[in-house]
């Protein structure tokens, strides 16, 4: 593989929300999971967590608990009831039809301690970023096996709820949730931010 195949593979990455019924088989997520862990991170303590979920009985009480917390958040936003009907309707469908659930979590019992509130946040910070490089990995590892993939976010609003769904270790704490599974159609790329605007150089910029 070239640098300009490894580029393309990388941009071609896709966020994919509609999956076929197809299963993924129990070979190919340890491949992606053992990969995920070749991730980098703060002082090598690998503060991430996976639990992987294909039972569609886990899955549905994985939903309903969710629901619940996002039910009362959306009441509190004073949504109207049909658009909080909507939105947690489509949640628990993307979580229901999708073949595999990735919970990615982090534990951060084994991260450095520290007596002062600075470096307490400094150090939940950077387990964070580790863990976050685990799922990124997850993801290009599943687009690497032909898998579509999508980063979704919202287990961090509903921690307790994923804990207990799912009888986590309370050291273990959801961050998101990557749907994993052969992808029904890729969707074109959307627009990127020019690359101009986002990065300062602190020489003279080439031609990009």
């Amino acid at each position: 593989m070239t640098p300009t195949d490894l580029h393309t593979f990388l941009r071609t990455r896709r966020s994919i929300r509609r999956f076929k019924s197809d299963p993924v088989s129990d070979s190919v997520l340890a491949d992606i999971l053992q990969t995920a862990t070749y991730a980098p991170s703060a002082h090598n303590r690998q503060p991430w967590r996976f639990v992987v979920i294909t039972d569609s009985s886990v899955k549905q009480n994985l939903a309903n608990e969710m629901e619940k917390e996002f039910q009362r958040e959306l009441e509190i936003d004073n949504l109207p009831q049909d658009e909080i009907t909507k939105r947690i309707n489509r949640s628990h469908k993307r979580i229901t039809g999708a073949p595999v659930i990735i919970m990615l979590c982090m534990d951060i019992s084994e991260m450095d301690a520290y007596p002062d509130k600075r470096r307490k946040k400094a150090e939940f910070i950077i387990a964070t970023q580790s863990t976050a490089n685990a799922g990124m990995q997850i993801l290009l590892a599943a687009h690497a096996e032909g898998l579509g993939s999508v980063w979704v976010c919202s287990p961090v609003f509903a921690q307790k709820a994923v804990q207990a769904a799912l009888d986590l270790p309370q050291t273990w704490e959801p961050q998101a949730m990557l749907l994993l599974g052969y992808p029904i159609e890729i969707p074109p790329v959307r627009e990127r931010k020019n690359i101009k605007e986002i990065t300062k150089w602190t020489q003279t910029s080439p031609d990009v």
